[in-house]
């Protein structure tokens, strides 16, 4: 078990250095990357807050599997990661990236009809958000599968307890 505390720590210690870094990406580097228009129209305006709110609620997102790694990561200190108290973080997970998954679905579809059709022809990001929302079903899908593994080995670790 010693062995696991020692990775634990790192793991820890980077965990809380994405919290800080997204925590100041939302607050510093977010409202500066968006563009700065000199005399917006109301329909750019509700364009720049509207990018603005879902690229906050995607960090948002990051945010709370990040805190949920945090409180699994306490479990698995405590040799408790094959219990039910570790259900409802996973639930948690798997929501926030479902969550953000149909954020960047919406941020997809957007680009489409707001970038490529009328500002240009370059397909670029729609490109890379597209890969980005293929790498997103993936690890949504993996998630699943890994929810219901552990499902499995909580069901066997009771079995288990309960014939020993």
């Amino acid at each position: 078990m010693s062995r696991i505390r020692r990775v634990v720590l790192p793991l820890r210690v980077l965990l809380v250095v994405v919290i800080l870094a997204l925590v100041a990406a939302q607050v510093w580097a977010l409202p500066e990357m968006l563009p700065d228009i000199a005399d917006p129209s109301l329909e750019q305006s509700v364009v720049r807050g509207t990018m603005l709110a879902v690229s906050v609620l995607g960090l948002v997102c990051v945010q709370v599997v990040v805190v949920c790694t945090w409180y699994l990561l306490t479990l698995v200190t405590d040799d408790r990661i094959f219990s039910a108290a570790a259900l409802p973080w996973v639930n948690a997970i798997v929501r926030a990236v479902a969550t953000g998954w149909v954020m960047l679905l919406g941020a997809w579809v957007c680009s489409y009809y707001f970038i490529v059709d009328d500002v240009s022809d370059d397909a670029g990001l729609f490109a890379l958000l597209l890969v980005l929302l293929l790498i997103g079903a993936v690890v949504g899908l993996l998630l699943v599968v890994m929810r219901a593994l552990l499902r499995q080995a909580t069901t066997l670790r009771t079995d288990m307890e309960a014939v020993i």
